[in-house]
Order: structure tokens, then sequence, then C-alpha cells
């Protein structure tokens, strides 16, 4: 028995006898669990570790706000924040896409083509005029990362190439205090039917200072576009995606600012005073002027200190090679956190190859393949409304169906297209392109594959390599045998340098 056990024994047995029993009955317990992730023993360092099972919608509603402001605070002072954004809209996003549609029409296929090209274009996609489909898609990624989500509206307004444009908002518009419409319930600003499907949303209106609010109005679910990661059944909102990783990009940058701040000391000569004993004579340490309140030392200066004083120099003892480590440290758990290499979150390539830098590449393609994915999907829906509005304005040669089929059967045929994906730069162009080689000639990948990751269409590419071979026969340029001949005296000086 403990002390404590002890003492309370002494004025009520039956209290200590309990207390003794309670305590051994904890220790079976503890000893009985099959989990030690679930004990509360000191051994597992639980003893402070309390969680509770809630559903998402609750967990996220009190700290969303919270979390986001902290996230935007950190977009605008962080440089390591911005570091993991970019990296995800440069990869992600980048150059952007190409449409490529698929309809059987060759005719019909140009001209959606031609159509769309016109349509991304700032004066005509975007509701204010300010953003190409190009920079809508690179915000609404950045937001996503750091807001957690972004509402895309489908606007069919007049003006510009068609009554079709978007109008991107934050989430801060979505009004919480909505109350339930009708038989359905809303929450966080959503209007949810009994199977907590999104039937609308209800939509704070702003005046041009983005303060003032006017009104709220109820926008269908089929005008409104949500971009966010849903990552449990109950998630019904938007969660920051930093949310993991935040309080360590503020740790990196509390650091950084310590590490500013003491090599600005180790740079001038820093002292404090020390006196011997405190003056007798005048106003005392209640208010006597000694000539040091207010005074600064600069690099260079000599100044005189007053009898019996002493100074002390700061000199901070840690090292710049120890907050190397740690700060590398630091960026490498930030990077793993959100799925992407040491190299890509820090931009630090001193110690990779062409091994580990080809190997890091494709495994952080493959976590922006998923927000890749994700992205597509916003964009289908997007072209799916496009060409609903290209119909209905007439500007297909084809006209319209005079059975009105075009709703039944037209509109997904003339829906049909792929995206493609500008290309990625090479590590090594040589090594790459022997790959790719050996990959044809084993059937381990297409001529379309390639030309996919090339960022062209392959029956594109085939039909420009016809053009080209066709006008160099036309000039009497003999393409392959120059080819060949570039060949030959490759390997050639291949043979020499092996000798």
């Amino acid at each position: 028995m403990d002390i404590l056990g002890k003492v309370i024994g002494v004025f009520s047995p039956e209290r200590a006898y309990k207390r003794a029993a309670y305590k051994q009955a904890l220790h079976e317990l503890e000893r009985a669990m099959s989990y030690d992730g679930a004990s509360f023993s000191n051994v597992h360092s639980n003893t402070n570790w309390y969680a509770e099972n809630l559903p998402a919608a609750w967990a996220d509603a009190g700290e969303r706000d919270v979390l986001r402001a902290r996230a935007r605070d950190l977009e605008r002072n962080s440089d390591v924040m911005n570091a993991i954004v970019g990296a995800f809209k440069r990869n992600v996003y980048g150059a952007g896409f190409r449409l490529r549609s698929t309809v059987e029409s060759e005719e019909l296929r140009e001209e959606i083509e031609r159509a769309w090209e016109i349509w991304c274009k700032k004066e005509n996609c975007d509701v204010t005029g300010t953003q190409s489909f190009d920079s809508l898609m690179r915000m609404a990624i950045r937001r996503k990362k750091v807001d957690g989500g972004i509402l895309i509206l489908k606007t069919h307004t007049a003006g510009g190439f068609l009554p079709f444009k978007l109008q991107a908002l934050e989430v801060d518009a979505l009004d919480e205090t909505a109350v339930a419409h009708g038989n359905n319930k809303v929450i966080g600003g959503i209007e949810y039917d009994i199977y907590n499907k999104a039937v609308g949303y209800h939509i704070k209106q702003f005046a041009p200072d983005g303060f003032t609010e006017t009104e709220t109005k109820f926008y269908q679910a089929k005008d409104v576009i949500f971009y966010f990661t849903k990552n449990r059944p109950t998630q019904l909102r938007e969660v920051s995606d930093l949310a993991a990783t935040i309080t360590r990009v503020r740790d990196i940058n509390e650091f950084m600012r310590s590490l500013a701040v003491k090599e600005r000391l180790l740079a001038c000569l820093s002292v404090f005073i020390k006196r011997d004993s405190p003056p007798t004579t005048g106003r005392g340490y209640g208010g006597v002027d000694d000539g040091y309140m207010g005074k600064t030392i600069s690099p260079g200066t000599i100044n005189y200190l007053s009898p019996g004083d002493d100074i002390s120099v700061v000199q901070p003892n840690m090292q710049a090679t120890d907050a190397t480590a740690h700060i590398k440290q630091q960026i490498r758990m930030l990077g793993s956190g959100q799925g992407l290499s040491y190299e890509l979150a820090s931009r630090d390539m001193s110690e990779t190859n062409y091994s580990s830098a080809r190997q890091g590449a494709i495994e952080d393609d493959l976590t922006f393949e998923e927000e890749r994915q994700q992205l597509k999907d916003v964009m289908d829906e997007i072209f799916e409304e496009f060409i609903k509005a290209l119909y209905l304005s007439g500007k297909l040669s084809d006209g319209r169906p005079a059975d009105g089929s075009f709703w039944e059967k037209n509109r997904y045929e003339y829906s049909r297209h792929t995206w493609i994906k500008a290309p990625k730069k090479w590590i090594d162009p040589a090594k790459e392109a022997a790959a790719n080689k050996d990959a044809l000639l084993t059937g381990q990948k297409t001529f379309a594959d390639m030309a996919a990751e090339n960022g062209k269409d392959w029956k594109e590419q085939l039909e420009e390599m016809a053009k080209i071979q066709n006008y160099a026969a036309e000039l009497d340029v003999d393409l392959v045998g120059q080819l060949l001949g570039a060949r030959k005296e490759e390997e050639a000086g291949d043979e020499k340098d092996e000798e």
C-alpha cells in the first residue's frame, strides 16, 4: 500500500480497502487488454490520451473554422506552407489539361474542341471576367488544400460566347444559420434529404467589399459543384487538407523565427548589466536615471559603465548544423504527412541520384493522381454543362434533333471526351527514351500510352507525322535517311568510347 493509502487507512480503513481493491482491479484490467493502444497505462504513454467516437459532422463542425483560419494565416505568412500547396497546384493541374472530344463525327469533334477553347477564356467562362478556366482550376486546388473545399456555381447569364459561366465562392459563403427547409434538414448551410444527399445550398450574398451581407439565396444542388474530399461516411462539410500537419508548419515557422533572432544576436555584442550593489543615494532603483534606460548596443560602439557595474555576454550554444538537421527532419515529416517526398516538399535535391529521384517522383505522382482524378470529376461536370449550353445556343452544325432526342441520347454522345494532361519534364531524357523504347517493343506500352504521356493525342500525332513526311517528300528531303545516319554516328561514338 502506498503512503496515501496508509494515511487514508488511519481515518477510514474501509475506504483504504476499497481504494486498494480498485487499484488492483484496474491493474488486472490493464493486463487483460488485447490492444496496447487502448490501454491507459504509463508503460505505453497513454495515461492522458482520451478520445471520443463522434460522427464526422459533429467532430468537424466546432473546429472547421479555426483550422481554416489558421491554414489561411500560414498561407499568407509561411514559405513552407506555400511550398506544399504550390507542389499540389503544379503537379495536379500544372500547365493544364487539353480536351479531346471522342464523338464519332470528325466535324462535330472539331467544333466542340474549338468552342471549348474559346469558352475557356476569362471573358467567357468566369462570371467576373477575371480568370480563365485554367486559373479557376488552379485556384480551386489551392482553396481545397487550404480551406478544405470551394463552391463553384453554374450560372446562366447573358453575354460572352455562351450563356453559361462559372462563379467561384469560398466555403465561408455557406449560411450555417439556415434552418430546416420543408421536410429536409439543413446542416452547415447545406440542405439534405432523408438519405443525406445534398439537394440544395443556402449561400450568403455579399456586397463587392466582401463584408456586407445582403441576403441568403437557395441554389439547387444541380447548379452547385462542391469540391472537397470526403474521408468518412458521416462527413458533410469540408475540413482543411492540411489539418493533420498544420501544427508542424507552425512549429517550423516558430523555430526558424527563433533561429533568425539568435543569428542576429550573434552578429552583435549583446550584454546584461550586473550590479555589485544597488546605489544608496539619489532616487535609487525607484527612478534613478543611470544612463542605461532605453539604450541599445550597435556593432563597433564603445560605451562606459557606471561604477560597480559588470556585463555578461549572451552566447547561445546551439550550432547551425543542429538547426539544419532539425529543420530537414521536420520538413520530411511534414511532406510525408501530405503524401510527398522530402525532395518535393523542400526542393532540396542535394542528396538524390537518378534512381531515388525517379522513385520519389513515382510515389509523389500516386498522391497527385488521387487529387487529379477528383479534379477531373469536377471538370467533367463543367464540360457536360458546357455541352448543354453549346447545344441550346445553336452553335453546333448538326442543329437540334427534330424529335427532341438530345436530352435522352445526344447529350451523352456529344459529351464523350478525355482529358490529356500536359507532359512532365523528364529527369534524364536519354534514360526515359530508352525505357519507353523497350516498353513499346515488349508491349508494355502502346503508342497511344506514350502519346498521352507526352500530352498529345495519338491520332493527331500520327496525322502530324504523316504531314511532315509528305511535306519532306515534296521538298525531296530524306528524313528517314537522316535519322538512320544520325543513329549510325551515335552507335559509332558509343563503340569508340567503349574502346
